[in-house]
């Protein structure tokens, strides 16, 4: 319970028991946790103080507030699959899904391959690179920041124009350049955003985020992309969709 002997403001001891609450198994995506009142008497405070806590909570997004349904875990606005089966990118898995992408460009650059992303596109260190940096949202929430590595060479007069209304770039690959993306390595970690990721995601700077990377290669395995993904720790889940059996 709380110490108000310790000198921890109470409010943040209030906010600790909840996020205490949110990481236990006893809630998953979509539950609500218990109302003000009834933590307010549970923890020996008022329910100011409360509210105080949870609405911290809400502006960081690990709860949201319905007005029919309460206080809740938020469900995921996306599902992202594990296997790199799903080449259409990632607006084409948020509308599977039943939502509405959007994206803003962040950043356009023509710039030099450093060894190691040299070494995962098959180019020598130094060959020219196209980086293009977008935020995606669902529904207007910021989901993800993607940056994508493309071999110049291969992307000829690309340039930022050409996204910034949110065109989707495999199309764009695949129309004007004739490439096709067909197969895709993925590995996916914990990452400890940036402080520009974490205000582009809306995030606590302390929150850790899902890191994906991936390499994208046409029919005939080249290499065409080399891909690094920012995910939100709440609004985004990754997800297996291999039978048992087949693990």
């Amino acid at each position: 319970m709380l110490d108000k002997q310790s000198g921890v403001s109470v409010y943040l001891q209030v906010q600790r028991f909840i996020e205490d609450l949110i990481d236990s198994a006893s809630l998953s995506p979509g539950d609500r946790i218990p109302s003000e009142r009834v933590l307010a008497e549970q923890l020996n405070v008022n329910r100011i103080t409360v509210r105080k806590a949870i609405d911290r909570l809400i502006a960081s997004g690990r709860l949201e507030r319905n007005s029919t349904n309460g206080t809740r875990l938020p469900a995921p606005r996306l599902l992202r699959p594990v296997e790199p089966t799903n080449l259409g990118g990632i607006a084409r898995v948020i509308q599977l899904g039943g939502g509405t992408p959007g994206n803003r460009l962040l950043h356009f650059e023509l710039a030099k391959a450093q060894d190691a992303i040299a070494n995962q596109l098959a180019v020598p260190p130094g060959s020219a690179l196209v980086i293009i940096r977008r935020l995606w949202r669902v529904d207007e929430t910021p989901i993800c920041i993607e940056t994508s590595y493309i071999p110049a060479e291969y992307v000829p007069g690309l340039d930022a124009e050409n996204l910034t209304a949110g065109q989707s770039l495999y199309s764009l690959l695949k129309e004007r350049y004739g490439i096709d993306a067909t197969s895709s390595i993925r590995t996916i970690s914990i990452h400890v955003p940036t402080s520009f990721e974490a205000q582009m995601l809306r995030l606590n700077r302390q929150s850790s985020a899902l890191l994906m990377r991936l390499l994208v290669s046409d029919a005939n395995r080249r290499p065409i992309e080399y891909l690094r993904s920012v995910n939100h720790p709440i609004h985004v889940n990754f997800r297996s969709a291999d039978p048992i059996g087949q693990l």
